[in-house]
């Protein structure tokens, strides 16, 4: 009896060495999966974040050639109004009836004639150049419609006057074209009725 209880004995330490082995071994396998998943979202986080800096190591180079780029864009713009300025003072002093008589008045306008080619000229030194825009077709990207004037002679949409002139900064827009296009001309509905 002692044959049979030893040999029950060795057989129940026998499956539970096994019971044991297996255990062990799944928690092997369950400590490599863990290990090679924490592995592979540690490195996933290390090449996110590589991908971020680059980014940003990317974008704040477009923004530091953007800034010595176009870094006079607004003082190019608030500039423009000077000169608009000095082109609406020539025309009131040159129509104005009450100064056509004054001596010095020729003199003074050429003056002002010399300050406004400065302008422009220091102007084109520095990128800044006036768009063309009479008989040329509208481009709502570069012009602004103030109004529209009837006129068969040229076809519809093309800029018959510049109100007042737009200008590029480089490449960029700097201020629209105000500018008057043609319309066809319509029918007068009470000449036809009758």
């Amino acid at each position: 009896m002692e044959n049979e209880n030893d040999n029950i004995i060795e057989d129940n330490q026998t499956s539970v060495n096994h019971e044991e082995s297996r255990t062990i071994n799944k928690l092997e396998e369950n400590l490599e999966v863990s290990l090679e998943d924490k592995l592979k979202e540690a490195q996933d986080k290390i090449l996110r974040a590589l991908a971020e800096t680059e980014n940003q190591r990317r974008r704040f180079e477009k923004e530091t050639k953007e800034a010595f780029e176009y870094g006079g864009f607004n003082l190019a713009r608030e500039t423009l109004s000077v000169l608009d300025n000095l082109q609406r003072a020539y025309q009131s002093i040159k129509n104005d009836e009450n100064l056509k008589d004054n001596k010095d008045l020729n003199k003074f306008l050429e003056n002002i004639n010399i300050i406004e080619k400065d302008l422009v000229t220091i102007f084109e030194k520095n990128n800044i150049k006036k768009i063309n825009c009479l008989n040329e077709k509208f481009d709502p990207n570069n012009h602004q419609a103030m109004l529209e004037i009837e006129n068969e002679d040229v076809n519809p949409e093309t800029v018959l006057q510049e109100i007042q002139p737009g200008y590029f900064y480089k490449d960029r827009l700097l201020r629209p074209s105000f500018v008057a296009i043609a319309k066809k001309k319509t029918k007068n509905i009470e000449k036809d009725e009758k």
